[in-house]
C-alpha cells in the first residue's frame, strides 16, 4: 500500500526532533495555563481561543473537563523530556529555551493541576481515563528516575490508587474484561487494552494475560484483523458486540502485545499491524502547492512536504476523537523500533507513522498577528486530519481544540523516535 514519502527532513533525526519542539512549543503557549494562578501546576485549556480565556486567564479551565486529554498531555511532554534528557538534560536542551521549565518539570506540574482540578482526587467514573493516566504517571516516573529527578513517591502513590480502581473494574461479569465506566454495565476495548498495558509494565503480566485472552475472545474480529469497541449484555443474558472500529484501540492492545512478548503476542501484533495498513487508512492526494501559504499560514517546509501521495492514518474528528489517530501513532511506533517482529511488519508501522507526522506538518497553519488579539504570533496550528489542510480544518478565527493538537503532536514525537531512514 503506497504511503506518504517521509521526505529527507522526517529521514534527518534532527530536523524530526525540531518538529517536534515546534510542536511541543506551540501546544504549551497556546493551551498551557496554571490552574487559578497557583504556583507549581499546570493545565492545558481544552479551546483556543475561547470567550472565557479573553475575559480571564484561567477561565477556560472552568469550562468542560476532560481529565482524559491531559492524561495525554503528559505522555507528549515525557516524550519531549525523554528527547530534553538524550541531548543532555541541560537548560539548552529544553524545548523550550533555557528560561522555561524542562518537560518534565511541567509534566509534574500538570499530575498536581489534574488533581486539583479533578476534586483533590485521580479517581474519576471512567476507567478508561484512569488507565491513561496511569500509563502517562508510569512513564513520567521512568523519566524522573532516569533523570535522577524528584516526584517519584506521589507519582507512585498515583499509580497504587488508579490500580486499585482497576482491580475493581475487572470482574468475570462477560467472561472477563473491564468495565468502561462505574455504571459497569459496558465493558471494552478502550478500558480492557490500557488497563492490560498497565498490568503489563507494572509487573502483573498475569492480569495482563487475563484482560488480552478477553479482548481477543470476545472483541477481536479475525476477518479485520483489528479489535471491536466492546460487549454488553442484552436483556435476555445475551453478549451483545459494539462492532465499531476506532483507530485509537488497536494501539494500546498493540502496546500490552509488545510488552507481553510471547510468540502468539508478536504474531498477534503483526496482524493488527497489517490491518491497520490495509483498513485504517485513507487516501492522502496532495498534488504539489495544494498546501499553500494562504491554506496553511507559511509555505510547506519542503518541495517534497508539499508533493507527498499516498495515504495516512484516517483521523476521527474533533472531540474526544481528536486524539485518536495521535494515540495509534504512538503504540505503532513501538512496533517500529521492536525487532522481534518482521522486519515488513516493522517497516509498515514506521511508515504509517512517518507518513502521517509528514501529513500533519506539510498541512499546518501558523497563527497570524489578527488572531486571539495578537498572542501567540507565530504558534503552528494543526489540521484535525491528516489528509486535510488545517487551513481548511482551522481557518483563522476558528476555535481549536486541545485534542486534536496534542494528536498532532504524538504524531510528530512518534515519528521523531524512528530510525533515521525509516520509510525507505
Amino acid at each position: 500500500m503506497t504511503r506518504p514519502d517521509p521526505a529527507p527532513a522526517l529521514q534527518d533525526p534532527v530536523r524530526r526532533d525540531d518538529r517536534a519542539n515546534q510542536a511541543a512549543r506551540s501546544v504549551t503557549a497556546l493551551f498551557g495555563r496554571r490552574l487559578f494562578f497557583l504556583p507549581g501546576t499546570h493545565l492545558g485549556a481544552v479551546q483556543w481561543p475561547s470567550p472565557a480565556w479573553r475575559k480571564d486567564p484561567n477561565g477556560a479551565l472552568a469550562g468542560p473537563w476532560h481529565y482524559w486529554w491531559q492524561a495525554h498531555y503528559i505522555d507528549c511532554l515525557v516524550d519531549a523530556g525523554r528527547r530534553e534528557l538524550d541531548n543532555g538534560a541541560t537548560p539548552a536542551a529544553r524545548f523550550n529555551g533555557p528560561g522555561h521549565p524542562s518537560a518534565g518539570r511541567l509534566a509534574s506540574r500538570l499530575v498536581a493541576g489534574i488533581r486539583l482540578r479533578n476534586a483533590f482526587t485521580f479517581v474519576n467514573n471512567y476507567y478508561d481515563d484512569m488507565a491513561w493516566l496511569a500509563l502517562a504517571t508510569h512513564r513520567l516516573d521512568t523519566l524522573a528516575g532516569d533523570a535522577r529527578r524528584r516526584g517519584r513517591r506521589r507519582n507512585a502513590r498515583v499509580r497504587r490508587s488508579l490500580t486499585l480502581q482497576f482491580e475493581a473494574a475487572c470482574t468475570d461479569d462477560l467472561n472477563g474484561g473491564a468495565f468502561w465506566s462505574k455504571k459497569r454495565d459496558f465493558k471494552n476495548t478502550p478500558a480492557s487494552a490500557p488497563i492490560a498495558l498497565h498490568f503489563a509494565r507494572t509487573g502483573q503480566p498475569e492480569k495482563a494475560k487475563a484482560l488480552l485472552d478477553w479482548l481477543d475472545a470476545t472483541l477481536f474480529d479475525p476477518a479485520q484483523g483489528l479489535y471491536l469497541d466492546g460487549a454488553r449484555l442484552g436483556p435476555a443474558g445475551e453478549v451483545l458486540v459494539e462492532r465499531a472500529v476506532y483507530t485509537y484501540n488497536q494501539g494500546p492492545v498493540l502496546g500490552a502485545l509488545l510488552e507481553m512478548g510471547g510468540e502468539a503476542d508478536l504474531a498477534r501484533a503483526a496482524v493488527v499491524v497489517d490491518a491497520v495498513d490495509r483498513l485504517l487508512t485513507v487516501p492522502f492526494p496532495t498534488e504539489p502547492g495544494e498546501f499553500s501559504p494562504a491554506d496553511t499560514g507559511s509555505a510547506p517546509s519542503t518541495p517534497a512536504a508539499a508533493s507527498v501521495r499516498g495515504r495516512v492514518l484516517r483521523c476521527e474528528g474533533s472531540g474526544d476523537g481528536g486524539l485518536f489517530t495521535g494515540i495509534l501513532c504512538r503504540y505503532l511506533a513501538l512496533a517500529a523500533a521492536d525487532g522481534r517482529l518482521p522486519a515488513e511488519t516493522r517497516a509498515t508501522a514506521a511508515g504509517l507513522v512517518a507518513g502521517t507526522a509528514e501529513a500533519f506538518w506539510s498541512g499546518k497553519r501558523t497563527v497570524q498577528a489578527g488572531e486571539a488579539a495578537g498572542r501567540h504570533h507565530g504558534a503552528i496550528v494543526f489540521s484535525q486530519h491528516a489528509a486535510i489542510s488545517a487551513g481548511e480544518t482551522y481557518p483563522p478565527g476558528a476555535v481549536v481544540e486541545l485534542s486534536t493538537q496534542l494528536q498532532a503532536w504524538m504524531a510528530l514525537e512518534a515519528a521523531a523516535t524512528l530510525p533515521g531512514n525509516a520509510g525507505n
